[in-house]
């Protein structure tokens, strides 16, 4: 018994969503942005990014899923523009960096590849942005994450209780000032002590049959 066309690896291959070239993604950010009142952000590799007003946030969204076909919701984050760190090496060029939260949230199609990243600035001082959850069920623990580890606020959120952290913890870890304990013992990125591999380059290394023999001996 044969397999159907629509069965055959070459069939599977054939139908399978191919990824945006770099013209398609400029215009479909362009028509995204026309059809949810945003502003095309990227489309450099491969990445349409569309950015939105705070106040049309979740009505973008919802525009997204219902006229532009995106109707596939992937993640929601967010990212902490500083210019000052408490650990590590700190920003190279501080006096470019606008400090505010960033909150992204990618929304596809399951047809056809395609896929747009939304972008939405909020101020650090009034860091609270209208929840997607009662549009994209998915949304609901993405945006609890955030809450927990950015200490944004989601406006009607059904319940942003911690997904990780104790209920009496206090701090929110992805924040780029918040000192990770981790982090003062030892800095970021952490160095890893990795004994010498065997090579041409370093002949002197030991193998790794003689270190078993040496294991044996001394076992």
């Amino acid at each position: 018994m044969t397999d159907s066309p629509s069965e055959t690896p070459q069939a599977a291959e054939a139908e399978a969503p191919s990824e945006p070239t770099g013209g398609d993604v400029t215009e479909l950010a362009a028509a995204v942005a026309a059809a949810v009142g945003g502003t095309v952000a990227q489309t450099e590799f491969g990445t349409a990014k569309v950015a939105v007003d705070r106040d049309n946030w979740a009505a973008a969204i919802a525009s997204a899923r219902d006229e532009a076909g995106l109707d596939f919701f992937n993640w929601l984050s967010a990212v902490d523009w500083t210019k000052d760190t408490t650990l590590g090496e700190g920003v190279a060029e501080p006096d470019t960096v606008e400090e505010r939260f960033e909150v992204l949230c990618m929304l596809s199609t399951l047809t056809d590849g395609r896929k747009v990243t939304f972008s939405v600035d909020l101020p650090k001082d009034d860091a609270s942005l209208g929840s997607l959850s009662s549009i994209f069920g998915g949304a609901e623990w993405h945006e609890r994450e955030t809450a927990e580890m950015f200490g944004i606020d989601f406006v009607g959120h059904p319940n942003l209780a911690k997904l990780y952290l104790p209920s009496e913890f206090e701090g929110h870890p992805l924040l780029k000032s918040f000192p990770l304990l981790s982090r003062e013992v030892k800095p970021w990125p952490g160095k890893v002590d990795v004994e010498n591999m065997p090579s041409t380059e370093n002949p002197e290394a030991p193998s790794a049959e003689a270190a078993e023999s040496d294991e044996g001996e001394t076992g």
